[in-house]
């Protein structure tokens, strides 16, 4: 298969014949020791276009020109010989190179893009002479092999290997716009459903052509921000050539055509308009420039679901992971040791007010760093990076858990806070108003102490008491939070279930922004209405991650009771994007169908569901390590110190 292309990157390699065009518009490559390539394609040429897979890739008849005088990342030679191989006229595999993937790693066994072969269907008991049939069984397999079928049918390839998969496949669909593109955070879901079915090779793929398309040149505006950055899509076309040949190539998206020209931080879809306040130069750098967050995360499952540690272990995948996590960790303004980001960040990418230190940022940001502790070879070069990650993940989660937490009695707390407090020992450290306690939180938040979760975001004089599902969820996940802290989590879904499920999982966030605030705060968003889409709609895609926290805290019941309720509907509903009102009853007013990771999200949650023991590559545990360390030893000022040491006891049960 093509795994050649994303070898590239690494000089010592021999380019294969899928190789790298540049194309006209874009800033010359830096003078540094990664220097970025400038071509925003990949590309290989082929002589047959009757291929199997040709029909799911978009062909536009309007193709961009290319230009070849621009240099490029790998060496000199390497670009002379990768030049030599364009006039091709078949996408060959190199060999050699295969070789070379394949030394020190394992088999992985290849996608099976011919479809999904039948399942044994529902149980047969024998019931005396009576067959008694296991119809909902039955029923249950028939949705399942649906919805493998349409993951399968949303395959995107790229020299005859798979690459990932597009966000939808509506055949009925006639204005797609990007959702035929592959989504860095899309395909999450998509890979772990692949890689507990055994088949790695597109997961493979995935991350080594998007590692690739991380060192080209980006430019938006006459400004190219810092490498390092991951796309938020790419899309494979074809070019045509001269008499019946074609040309493939990968066509990135690095934030230059996404609706209002901003990539979230997380790799999502499009954005509208950002904090009014922040030039829109600043926006659109600062919200790509750690777009990579889920490749790390995914990475890491590769390895630990596979086995396949050598990915992780070569040159320029390890080159990729410093170069990432470097951005994230570049110093600033900032005195937190959470990420600042504006409006339409992560997954909530529209005007939602979630501008600051949103929770899911954080989470995700946390889970990017343990991965990257957890892969990075330690050596010379890459000591200090490790120590600084050891140390900002400490500082993160005493944040996280001292400051984001409420349950009723910190609630109570908050409403009777004094303002204006200059000392180093006060207790309302950020100045928050008593009156932000809003009366709906008063009223929702449940009574017993085992319930509580984590506020959407903090910053001086603000504190987002919403709800915010997938930040909490992946608290969970990531260790993020404590183990008490997780159980009432879980707890308060338990407890508010008709609110935070509903007739389908899950709220997105809770409550939605209604009248005035949301006149104010989204602008009159007419997309996100309230209880709509990211205004507290329900979407499935996040039954995958519920499910991981379930099974993490022991209580996989609780996941089985969403899954069966999703499971009821899903197929009937034609697998949409996402519910509105405000118990999820009503399929989104602007849902796309055959939504790929809404498909992809369910079979996940079926299959962790099936093999529990599974779950423990894709969670991380409590490290006691990172307890232990705290930045303030490292002071010698005379200041006061923080104080993690009494907060101990909270952290541990």
């Amino acid at each position: 298969m093509m795994n050649a292309i994303a070898l590239l990157g690494n000089s010592m390699m021999r380019p294969s014949k899928c190789i790298l065009r540049a194309i006209t518009r874009l800033s010359p490559s830096r003078d540094t020791a990664f220097q970025s390539h400038p071509s925003p394609f990949s590309s290989c040429v082929n002589q047959n276009i009757n291929t199997p897979y040709l029909n799911r890739i978009n062909k536009p008849t309007n193709a961009v020109p290319f230009c070849t005088d621009r240099p490029s990342s790998v060496t000199a030679q390497a670009v002379s010989e990768a030049r030599s191989l364009s006039a091709s006229t078949t996408c060959a595999k190199d060999t050699a190179l295969n070789q070379i993937i394949a030394k020190n790693g394992v088999n992985v066994k290849p996608l099976n893009v011919e479809g999904l072969k039948g399942e044994k269907k529902g149980e047969e008991v024998i019931n005396g002479d009576e067959k008694i049939i296991d119809r909902e069984g039955i029923k249950r397999n028939e949705i399942e092999e649906e919805a493998w079928r349409l993951l399968r049918q949303s395959v995107v390839t790229y020299c005859d290997s798979p690459v990932g998969t597009m966000a939808a496949n509506d055949p009925t669909d006639t204005t797609p716009l990007n959702y035929d593109q592959v989504f860095i955070r899309d395909f999450i879901p998509s890979a772990l459903a692949f890689l507990m079915k055994g088949e790695s090779e597109i997961v493979r793929n995935f991350l080594l052509h998007t590692l690739q398309l991380q060192s080209w040149e980006k430019t938006v505006d006459c400004y190219s921000p810092g490498q390092g950055l991951m796309p938020a899509s790419f899309k494979v076309r074809t070019l045509p050539l001269e008499e019946s040949k074609f040309e493939e190539v990968l066509d990135p998206d690095f934030g230059e055509s996404a609706i209002g020209r901003v990539a979230p931080v997380d790799s999502a879809k499009n954005s509208v308009t950002v904090d009014p306040r922040i030039d829109s130069h600043s926006t659109v750098g600062l919200n790509r420039k750690i777009s990579g967050l889920w490749w790390i995360i995914l990475l890491r499952a590769y390895g630990k679901i596979t086995g396949d540690y050598s990915l992780q272990e070569r040159v320029d995948v390890q080159t990729g992971i410093k170069m990432i996590a470097n951005l994230c960790l570049a110093d600033g303004f900032d005195m937190f040791p959470t990420l600042l980001v504006t409006d339409g960040s992560c997954m909530i990418d529209r005007r939602m007010g979630i501008h600051g230190h949103p929770l899911e940022i954080q989470a995700l940001f946390y889970s990017a760093l343990r991965s990257s502790r957890e892969m990075l070879t330690v050596n010379e070069s890459s000591k200090n990076l490790a120590r600084t990650i050891s140390n900002r993940l400490s500082a993160i989660s005493f944040h996280i858990r001292e400051n984001y937490w409420v349950d009723k009695t910190k609630i109570n707390e908050i409403y009777r806070y004094k303002t204006e407090e200059y000392s180093t020992d006060a207790t309302n450290k950020f100045n928050i108003y008593p009156d932000q306690v809003s009366p709906w939180l008063m009223d929702w938040i449940p009574e017993s102490p085992r319930c509580g979760f984590l506020v959407g975001n903090l910053q001086p004089a603000h504190m987002d008491f919403r709800f915010f599902t997938l930040g909490n969820i992946w608290s969970i996940v990531s260790s993020l939070a404590t183990p008490r802290q997780n159980q009432a989590i879980l707890n308060l879904i338990e407890e508010k279930w008709d609110d935070l499920i509903g007739h389908m999982p899950l709220k997105i966030c809770y409550p939605a922004l209604e009248s005035s605030e949301w006149h104010i705060i989204t602008g009159s968003d007419p997309k996100n209405t309230p209880w709509s889409y990211h205004n507290g709609g329900s979407w499935p895609t996040l039954l995958w991650q519920f499910t991981l926290a379930c099974i993490k805290m022991g209580r996989p019941e609780l996941a089985e009771k969403a899954v069966t309720l999703a499971e009821k509907r899903l197929q009937a509903d034609k697998w949409p994007e996402y519910y509105d009102t405000r118990d999820g009853k009503f399929i989104g007013k602007k849902s796309r169908l055959y939504q790929t990771w809404t498909i992809a999200g369910f079979l996940t949650s079926k299959q962790l569901l099936r093999n529990p023991e599974m779950a423990s590559s894709l969670f991380w545990e409590e490290d006691l390590e990172l307890l232990e360390t705290c930045v303030c030893v490292l002071s010698n000022s005379g200041r006061k110190r923080c104080s993690r040491a009494a907060a101990k006891s909270q952290i541990l049960i």
